[in-house]
């Protein structure tokens, strides 16, 4: 996963995890372990009656809402990522 990654450095990603949390972010570095992502909305899906994938439209037409300046992800809790402009409508 980390070569795949480096591919977006410097770029807006969203990042899927094992439980309810989403994160969308700048990916700033790929360490050994963990992703450090800058400026991120860091999201927990149960606290909102909206989903996942309607909070990504939300955020990728108004732009991020961002409540971190910045987060570390452990590279085990993360199960995808992809561009944030990726991000199909439907």
């Amino acid at each position: 996963m980390r070569e795949a990654l480096k591919q977006y450095l410097n770029k807006k990603i969203v990042v899927d995890t094992r439980s309810t949390w989403i994160y969308i972010g700048t990916l700033e570095n790929i360490g050994i372990n963990s992703i450090e992502l800058s400026e991120v909305d860091v999201h927990d899906s149960k606290d909102t009656p909206t989903t996942k994938e309607i909070y990504l439209l939300d955020s990728k037409k108004t732009g991020i809402k961002s409540n971190r300046d910045s987060t570390y992800i452990n590279l085990d809790y993360i199960i995808s990522f992809s561009p944030l402009e990726d991000v199909k409508s439907f």
